[in-house]
């Protein structure tokens, strides 16, 4: 019997247990490493190009991915070693058009700037035969942020290799505790592990894990060229938060799903979005190849002052841009212009409160923001 995802991820990474050892080694400070003779042989030459503390956390996330993992300095970083050294100018690149604004920018700017075609096409859309003809690549954002949309992943990779391009997955949101885009069929999963993946709102990391060997030495080759490599401490920091994924998401998903079937009772709440919803856009492709629905809920309250006041009013939800700590938090997605969204949208990440005390201070929260 294969063992279950809480097992999965407490035991991810972890040597072989040795006599007088902890079982997850602490973190290795190193700027460079004993080198006598012919450097070919030897594991850990200098920082940049490898440390025994990634080589763990990198084990940990290729068993749960289903592949090869490489980390990188944040999830912006490892989005960049995917699109930069992939596209040259002339390839075209599809793009989700209301996808996660910072990859949109890269690529809209840096990479347009450099002859790269991008395409854009909505977040909750399959690309079309029209759109994939002559593409190198097409990124996928399933569930979107922030808009919840999902994508068909094995249907999308399938036409995308079709067409001859390659698939990319941004599965922040999903986790691969919740979804597993290399087992559907793509090529790349992408991850702001500062979210979920941590969980503590305390550090910045990202990771790309592939199937293809080939792709991940062409991933560690960028991140030591270009120096976007990860600090041994977030890394370790990282890697001992995993053991705690499970019991994260156990918490918050159902949480989550409360908080949303919650919202859809008030009349003062438009719009509410979450792929768990039986009645949500995107519940029926998220059932086909999610596990878990992710713990953010998005809803729209009736004006930019209603949703501050409603943010002001928690107790319990920091307002803050991030998602996926153990901690609430929440923002009128709104306020930084890049997405399409209504000025009363809210973006809400669900913590590991006690439910019940949670879903009171948001409620007490819409009650007080009425006036």
């Amino acid at each position: 019997m294969s063992p279950g995802d809480g097992t999965r991820a407490v035991h991810a990474g972890v040597p072989a247990p040795r006599q007088g050892a902890p079982t997850l080694p602490g973190p290795v400070f190193a700027s460079h490493f004993h080198l006598e003779g012919d450097p070919a042989g030897a594991d850990y030459v200098y920082g940049r190009y490898g440390n025994p503390t990634w080589t763990l956390y990198e084990r940990a996330l290729g068993e749960l991915e289903g592949g090869v993992a490489v980390c990188f300095a944040s999830g912006m970083a490892a989005a960049s070693a995917v699109l930069a050294p992939l596209l040259r100018p002339g390839d075209a690149l599809v793009l989700p058009a209301d996808g996660y604004p910072a990859v949109r920018s890269l690529a809209t700017g840096h990479l347009s700037e450099r002859g790269v075609e991008v395409r854009l096409i909505g977040t909750g859309e399959a690309p079309s035969d029209e759109v994939l003809a002559g593409a190198r690549l097409v990124w996928l954002e399933t569930p979107s942020n922030p808009g919840l949309e999902t994508v068909d992943i094995a249907e999308a990779a399938a036409r995308t290799h079709a067409a001859g391009a390659l698939a990319a997955v941004d599965n922040t949101l999903a986790t691969p505790l919740g979804q597993l885009p290399l087992e559907l069929g793509a090529d790349f999963s992408v991850s702001s592990d500062s979210k979920h993946l941590t969980g503590h709102g305390d550090l910045i990391l990202g990771h790309v894990a592939v199937s293809d060997p080939a792709l991940a030495e062409g991933l560690v080759a960028w991140r030591t060229q270009t120096g976007a490599v990860a600090g041994p401490l977030e890394a370790w920091l990282a890697h001992r938060s995993l053991a705690t994924l499970e019991l994260r998401l156990e918490r918050q998903c159902t949480t989550a799903l409360a908080l949303a079937e919650r919202l859809l009772f008030r009349s003062d709440v438009k719009d509410v979005r979450y792929p768990g919803l039986p009645g949500d856009p995107a519940h029926e492709v998220a059932l086909r190849q999610m596990r878990r629905f992710g713990t953010v809920v998005c809803f729209t309250l009736e004006s930019r002052e209603r949703a501050e006041r409603f943010l002001a009013a928690c107790r319990l939800v920091a307002q803050a841009t991030s998602f996926g700590g153990v901690r609430s938090s929440a923002e009128r997605r709104a306020r930084w212009g890049g997405d399409d969204v209504a000025e009363g949208f809210v973006r809400f990440s669900v913590g590991c409160e006690t439910p019940e005390d949670l879903l009171a201070d948001v409620e007490r929260g819409l009650d007080l923001s009425a006036g």
